[in-house]
């Protein structure tokens, strides 16, 4: 079931975070504050995808894009933040099904932007028909210790 989060949510969250960073090193960096780092200031909602009490995905939806996607003159709907799904829930379709949720609320255009070092979430966009516009570095460094390259994408 997928559904809007709620601050009761937020510690399963938390855990779900843990077990994808535990697989994936998403985030790159665990956060001082993970139920902050999953609310970011511009999140305007929220979805989790939750079985038997436990949460097997997150996204969020915030109201700008990454700073690349107003170079576009592509109204956004918002972006795409926060997007995982814990590795026993993959390959169900899940993530997709999140982000359908996003698309439906957003009411256009989406943007998000996922690190090089994260293969098999660019790999699940560019198969959904996401569309790479630009390439930055960030301000964070990556597990190499360098600036991350960031990857902008546009949803479908």
């Amino acid at each position: 079931m997928i559904r809007l989060r709620t601050d009761a949510d937020l510690n399963a969250c938390v855990q779900a975070l843990a077990d994808v960073q535990a697989a994936d090193r998403y985030p790159v960096h665990w956060p001082d504050d993970p139920r902050a780092w999953l609310t970011p200031d511009d999140l305007t909602a929220a979805w989790v995808a939750v079985a038997d009490g436990a949460v097997l995905g997150h996204v969020g939806l915030t109201r700008t894009g990454p700073e690349p996607a107003e170079s576009l003159g592509v109204a956004l709907g918002g972006a795409v933040t926060r997007l995982f799904v814990t590795p026993p829930a993959r390959r169900g379709g899940l993530a997709a099904r999140l982000l359908d949720e996003v698309r439906v609320a957003a009411g256009g255009p989406l943007a998000l932007e996922v690190s090089d070092e994260g293969g098999a979430a660019i790999a699940f966009y560019e198969r959904h028909g996401w569309r790479r516009f630009a390439s930055t570095r960030a301000r964070w460094l990556n597990s190499a210790g360098e600036p991350a390259l960031l990857h902008h994408y546009l949803s479908p």
